[in-house]
């Protein structure tokens, strides 16, 4: 490996491993197709001691779940003084939290669900029953039932009647300690991806998500064929408006850098709603954001490349 090359990371141990590498395979063919040196690299025990040893011009973490997006792995990589795309990690841990994340958007203006957060020692300490009874008095139906972090709707329930609740909740929490209850916000449901490439924050053509099982989980992610995408959104234009406004809202206010995606879902009258932002984007065949770059002209090499080179750090003045 060469002082140019650029590292991908995929891969890990979390339950989007497969995802994660499906990503990275991408992002790895789409630079070499730019003539750049990509190297594919999982995560592992031998991680460190090949970066050190060896260390590339940039990385590029591709890693999805919490190994790639709750800011630990940028940590390390700051220790090891080694430029990666993407965000700090201080920004990584706001976003990567559901509820912390929810909360900051609304104080800047941003619609969001009413939601709950519930941890798993509530129910063992004040009894499932009464807890799931205050759920529904208080959220009513329907309800969205999913982790407070991870991603492509692992754990992730739509809830339609009381005697669902408690499955919802079995299955989040086998995937987190803490389970973020929300209501359901019926529509339609669109990703919005930002770049910022050195001009600026700039949301991407917005992609609308038509799951043919209703609900878009993980085999309607990344499953082909089982999701029609439709980019841009067959929105009106105020409202595409609004959803790039709010995705870069979400951008700034968390303090993302590079790229980002934002869930939303728009209601019945048109207003967008913010589910959750993404700091690792996928990248795989049927992911969004790959798509909106499409949409707008730019190659996914391209970009990546230029991310890199916004990743590296200024040349120190010379002395003379």
């Amino acid at each position: 490996m060469t002082q140019d090359a650029i590292v991908v990371l995929a891969g890990g141990l979390c339950p989007e491993r497969e995802v994660s590498i499906r990503s990275g395979r991408r992002v790895s063919d789409a630079l070499r197709e730019q003539g750049i040196e990509a190297v594919l690299l999982d995560v592992d025990a031998a991680l460190l001691a090949t970066l050190a040893a060896d260390p590339p011009q940039a990385v590029v973490p591709l890693l999805h779940g919490a190994p790639g997006e709750d800011g630990a792995l940028r940590e390390v990589l700051d220790s090891l003084r080694i430029p990666y795309v993407g965000s700090r990690p201080s920004a990584c841990r706001i976003a990567f939290d559901k509820p912390v994340a929810k909360s900051l958007v609304a104080a800047a203006g941003l619609r969001t669900p009413q939601s709950m957060v519930l941890a798993q020692a509530t129910f063992r300490e004040l009894g499932a029953g009464p807890v799931l009874d205050a759920v529904i008095a208080r959220l009513g139906l329907p309800l969205l039932v999913k982790p407070t972090s991870g991603g492509s709707s692992l754990g992730a329930s739509v809830v339609t009647s009381a005697d669902q609740l408690p499955a919802a909740m079995v299955a989040s929490f086998a995937y987190g300690p803490v389970a973020l209850v929300e209501q359901l916000v019926v529509g339609t449901e669109v990703a919005v991806g930002v770049l910022d490439d050195g001009t600026g924050p700039r949301a991407l053509p917005v992609v609308e998500i038509r799951p043919d099982g209703g609900f878009y989980d993980y085999a309607a992610r990344y499953t082909a064929g089982s999701t029609e995408f439709v980019v841009p959104a067959s929105l009106p234009d105020d409202v595409l408006q609004e959803c790039a406004a709010a995705a870069v809202t979400a951008h700034q206010t968390l303090g993302l850098s590079h790229w980002s995606r934002t869930d939303l879902i728009i209601d019945a009258a048109g207003a967008p709603w913010f589910l959750e932002v993404n700091v690792a984007p996928g990248m795989t065949e049927t992911s969004t954001y790959p798509q909106a770059l499409a949409a707008a002209g730019l190659d996914l090499g391209a970009v990546v490349q230029a991310l890199v080179t916004q990743a590296l750090p200024e040349p120190s003045p010379r002395r003379g």
